[in-house]
């Protein structure tokens, strides 16, 4: 699916304010980027801070995420190893374990291309799950 790009910017955005979450901390421009994009797509997310993070939900689940600089996503177990396969992808840890069906995202990484490709593998993973 190709979306408009709301971002006059081109290629991969420079480094955004960060906001203070409980001593952790998120990227703002990012999460922004991230709405815009949910928004053009036609995708309806609610917003929550959770773990020093924001996190995009669909139906009470996470699609997405930005902590720090970085974007992490749900990912199908079918779709894992490809995810990692793709620049700026590595394993979704926290607290000293890998997480099985999430990737984190190098902001980096994200041009507006990619970012909307990620949001796509996360809202379609999310969407096979019950509402919560």
């Amino acid at each position: 699916m190709t979306w408009p790009s709301a971002n006059p910017v081109a290629g991969p955005p420079t480094r955004g304010r960060l906001a203070s979450l409980a001593g952790m901390a998120y990227d703002e421009v990012l999460a922004e980027r991230v709405r815009e994009r949910l928004e053009e797509g036609g995708y309806e997310a609610a917003e929550k801070k959770m773990f020093g993070a924001l996190a995009f939900l669909d139906r009470g689940n996470t699609v997405a995420g930005v902590e720090g600089d970085d974007l992490f996503v749900r990912v199908g177990p079918e779709e894992i190893e490809e995810a990692l396969g793709r620049p700026g992808a590595r394993p979704f840890e926290f607290r000293g374990r890998t997480s099985a069906g999430w990737v984190y995202v190098s902001g980096e990484a994200l041009d507006d291309e990619a970012l909307d490709d990620w949001l796509r593998i996360g809202w379609e993973a999310a969407e096979g799950l019950p509402p919560k």
